[in-house]
């Protein structure tokens, strides 16, 4: 077997895991999330000249696990790299899957962002790309609505998290989720080609959110 077959084996396999773990997801994170963050990785990566088998299986196994489903940092990470391995991908290669896992998810405002290799930058920013624009507002109500949160209550400020533990206890509106994340992922863009496709995205948000609130006012 030639190692593109290999490579194409893999990455067939790793799709229908995906499929099968996030198909029933109405949470934003379902299969077609980790799709769109697939070919916009490799869309990037293609521009950045990142290793694109490392970027793929990053983007499609990145939610198979994650903290918020799971309530566990490793979880995502040890099963990628294990199922990796079982596939016979070499443990370089899993071990960069599962380190770029461990590391890519936004954890507060006023949380650094750990710094990532070439191919994890590419695959953050597709995630984070993903969480904006129009799909991003479509994913940020139905991630509220599956976690009982209210869409907006003027009364409840947001709340800038100083740390980790302060970000996932949150229970904050979805409107709030906006200015808690949403609109600050624009300046946390790894890429030139991130960044000029984030700044559209940006846009499409702002003027979502000056709607909402103008029609929330009758205003609009």
């Amino acid at each position: 077997m030639s190692d593109d077959d290999f490579r194409a084996g893999v990455v067939s396999a790793a799709e229908e895991l995906v499929r099968e773990r996030l198909g029933s997801d109405a949470t934003g994170h379902d299969w077609f999330h980790a799709d769109r963050v697939r070919r916009m990785a490799l869309r990037i990566a293609r521009e950045e000249g990142a290793d694109l088998f490392v970027v793929e299986l990053t983007a499609l196994l990145h939610d198979i696990a994650d903290y918020k489903f799971s309530g566990s940092e490793e979880a995502g990470p040890q099963l990628a790299q294990a199922w990796l391995i079982g596939k016979g991908v070499d443990a370089g290669t899993a071990e960069a899957v599962a380190h770029i896992i461990r590391h890519l998810s936004f954890k507060g405002a006023g949380v650094a962002d750990v710094p990532l290799s070439l191919e994890g930058q590419c695959v953050q920013d597709a995630d984070r790309l993903d969480a904006i624009g129009a799909i991003g507002v479509g994913r940020a109500f139905a991630y509220g609505g599956w976690d009982k949160r209210l869409m907006h209550d003027p009364d409840v400020p947001p709340t800038m998290h100083a740390d980790v533990a302060a970000y996932r206890a949150a229970k904050g509106t979805t409107v709030n989720h906006f200015y808690e994340k949403l609109l600050l992922l624009k300046d946390r863009i790894n890429t030139k080609a991130g960044a000029r496709i984030a700044e559209h995205r940006h846009q499409v948000l702002s003027n979502f959110l000056d709607e909402f609130l103008a029609e929330w006012d009758a205003k609009a």
